[in-house]
């Protein structure tokens, strides 16, 4: 963990000295913070590889909720932050609900030496080995076809490979539409996987996650003192991007301020920090992505038209997994494979009868939600089982409900409930998450943190 870098966010300053005097030896550096409210800037102007978070900031009081609301903040800002909790004895149980919210592993307090620094070493191998799979994804992605050596799989989508094979050679704008789960950001790296740009940075970014006060600091970047606490130069993700390209994924739910400055910069490709007058020449091939009608935001004066036309110089329509019922069985084949060989399992394909229900399912999460409960009912297999086993309507979570197939609820538990409250949501949104979130009253980073959890 040498190299590892570590913030610890505790309003006890005996508990911080403990911990970094510990923790200091076996680490590259480690941040300490007494109070939470500064950690959006600490997350956005440094790359942690694990958060220690406390889960109370207030004297007498237990409940955890700002713990849970700073862990979720966290993940809003960073979705991919590895935090572990700091919590007392007697909120295990507490713990383990913020473990489902997107947290990775919590330490009891008073700690044993030994043990938070076996589970701060999880944490930090952890952020390491998917920092390792997705630099190995795109080696290896680069000498594949069109699909990125990922899970583009289907005849319906073979017109989608083809228009790519035909655009990605060029410089043109993309523009991906489809509905959440359809695998807009997988089509996307294929375009600059296949493209003469490939061995130059791919840097993603969730637009539609970016608050106005963060939106030209994070895209464009900032000089030292252009705000308070800024103390360094920092690139934004355009300069990351430079020579590359850069995916602005939901950017369908931009203010009409983010519009106007984003538009500035593509026309002039140039970006200029904020707090300098000095502007930045750009190379960059631009993809966009959404699941927003753009041509409805623009007749309801929500999208600007210019800005349209900027970004659509080239559409891809991506059909959602409802339309593609004979790509049902091979996708969940490469996932089954994928996953069986992931966690040791001997189950070596899917029943007649569990396809037959799989095609009858609505899938409102579309392809994520396929992997996500191929990959369950994979983990749920018995290790023991005998090779060749098929996985079978039982070995799923929806069944077959009248004439459609929807997912099981049989009990009045709440995660049930908040399972079948988002499916719904879904449905009647036709898969809009900023829709959804407004509907069910939660953050879109919330939603799509609750969509992976269960699996949809």
């Amino acid at each position: 963990m040498q190299d590892a870098k570590l913030l610890l966010v505790d309003d006890d300053p005996d508990v911080l000295l403990a911990a970094r005097l510990l923790l200091k030896r076996h680490v590259g550096a480690v941040d300490i913070e007494k109070n939470p409210e500064k950690l959006p800037f600490l997350l956005n102007n440094n790359r942690y590889d694990a958060i220690v978070l406390d889960m109370n900031f207030q004297r007498d009081v237990s409940s955890g909720r700002e713990g849970f609301a700073w862990l979720d903040r966290i993940l809003d800002i960073d979705p991919k932050a590895r935090v572990v909790l700091f919590t007392a004895y007697g909120d295990v149980e507490m713990a383990v609900r913020a473990i489902k919210a997107g947290a990775v592993d919590f330490v009891l307090k008073p700690w044993q030496n030994d043990k938070f620094l076996d589970t701060i070493r999880g944490a930090v191998n952890g952020k390491k080995e998917e920092t390792e799979e997705r630099e190995d994804a795109q080696k290896t992605g680069r000498k594949k076809s069109a699909t990125g050596g990922t899970s583009i799989i289907g005849s319906a989508m073979r017109p989608v490979l083809e228009t790519v094979e035909q655009v990605a050679p060029t410089d043109a704008n993309v523009l991906i539409l489809g509905e959440n789960g359809t695998g807009k950001d997988l089509v996307a790296r294929a375009i600059h996987e296949n493209s003469h740009r490939k061995d130059k940075p791919f840097v993603s970014v969730d637009v539609g996650a970016l608050t106005e006060s963060l939106f030209e600091s994070e895209l464009f970047g900032h000089v030292k003192g252009a705000f308070t606490d800024a103390r360094d130069d920092r690139a934004g993700r355009f300069e990351e991007a430079n020579g590359g390209t850069i995916f602005l994924d939901e950017i369908g739910n931009l203010t009409p301020s983010q519009q106007a400055r984003l538009l500035t910069v593509l026309q002039q490709r140039q970006v200029t920090r904020v707090g300098s007058n000095k502007a930045r020449s750009l190379d960059v091939r631009l993809i966009c992505a959404t699941n927003a009608d753009l041509n409805e935001r623009v007749a309801e004066r929500g999208f600007r038209q210019d800005l349209l036309y900027r970004i659509n110089t080239i559409e891809l329509h991506l059909p959602p997994l409802r339309e593609r019922p004979s790509d049902i069985g091979p996708l969940a084949e490469f996932f089954l494979k994928k996953y069986a060989k992931q966690y040791n399992r001997s189950v070596t394909g899917l029943s007649p009868a569990l396809l037959a229900d799989m095609k009858q399912y609505r899938w409102p999460g579309n392809v994520r939600e396929l992997q996500h409960a191929v990959e369950r009912a994979v983990i749920l297999a018995r290790p023991e089982l005998a090779s060749g086993t098929l996985l079978e309507p039982g070995n799923f979570v929806f069944r077959k409900d009248g004439n459609a197939a929807s997912p099981v609820n049989e009990t009045l538990q709440l995660e049930d409930m908040e399972r079948q409250l988002i499916q719904q949501a879904m449905q009647k949104h036709r898969g809009s998450i900023t829709d959804v979130a407004r509907e069910l009253g939660v953050s879109r980073q919330a939603l799509y943190r609750r969509l992976e959890k269960f699996g949809l």
